[in-house]
């Protein structure tokens, strides 16, 4: 959202004093910041971390704020971790069962994708509804949006890439602190697949479904964005270290 959206939201809907759920007593106290994604550089070689660090922990609230979870990135050294807990505080509430991941072993791939058409120009995207035709009858897909389906954004949590654009047209995202233009660091979806998608993006085959009857994509980790959306951190390529944002797409 632009400053102003994001003025008028919170004007129209004023932010909690504490948190509140339908059949949970309201709790007005600190809420422990939930364990969403634990990643290596060793097994994610492109998360690109300041110097020194090889591990990146993400936690976010199990709230909204106003809209999706609130996130922090924590880069840290693996070595200096010795400390650690085997059972991660947990909060009183939270606001959906959506925001309460479960556990999940991660079995990193990696793809190479392309950018979102609307990311594109004008001549390259007519050549690419030329190309799409023939390949699209292939496959018995839409030609319009064969290269959206097949070759730009795939589904699911991923690390880097390019951001989708379902819900809104591209916009400049740069960083706070030195302007320099960001880029995405992780995604955090809610389906695996999506249903228009072909077998360009399946995954390796689990057991489990989506939270929508019907929905192919299955949910291993049992996170819903908003109403089946993808939440994108976007980060300074300049310095990780400085504020990421957050978009929901």
């Amino acid at each position: 959202m632009t400053p102003e959206e994001r003025e008028t939201l919170e004007r129209i809907r004023p932010p909690r004093t504490y948190p509140v759920r339908l059949a949970v007593q309201s709790y007005d106290g600190p809420i422990a910041m939930l364990p969403v994604a634990q990643l290596y550089v060793r097994d994610v070689p492109d998360l690109s971390p300041p110097e020194g660090k090889d591990l990146l922990q993400v936690l976010w609230c199990p709230f909204d704020h106003p809209i999706m979870p609130r996130t922090l990135l924590f880069w840290r050294s693996a070595a200096a971790v010795t400390d650690i807990l085997e059972t991660p505080p947990e909060p009183p509430a939270v606001q959906f069962d959506g925001y309460l991941p479960e556990p999940c072993v991660l079995e990193p791939e990696q793809i190479t994708e392309y950018p979102d058409h609307l990311e594109l120009s004008e001549e390259l995207q007519e050549q690419l509804k030329q190309w799409s035709v023939p390949q699209a009858a292939e496959e018995e897909m839409d030609p319009d949006t064969y290269y959206d389906c097949v070759l730009s954004n795939a589904p699911g949590w991923k690390v880097g890439g390019w951001p989708a654009w379902n819900s809104t047209d591209p916009s400049p995202q740069p960083c706070s602190e030195c302007g320099t233009g960001m880029e995405v660091l992780m995604t955090v979806a809610t389906f695996e697949e999506g249903d228009d998608a072909g077998n360009s993006w399946s995954p390796y085959p689990h057991p489990g479904a989506g939270p929508y009857p019907g929905h192919r994509g299955y949910n291993a980790t049992g996170v819903q964005i908003g109403s089946g959306y993808r939440q994108h951190l976007f980060v300074c390529p300049a310095n990780p270290e400085h504020p990421h944002i957050e978009l929901m797409t």
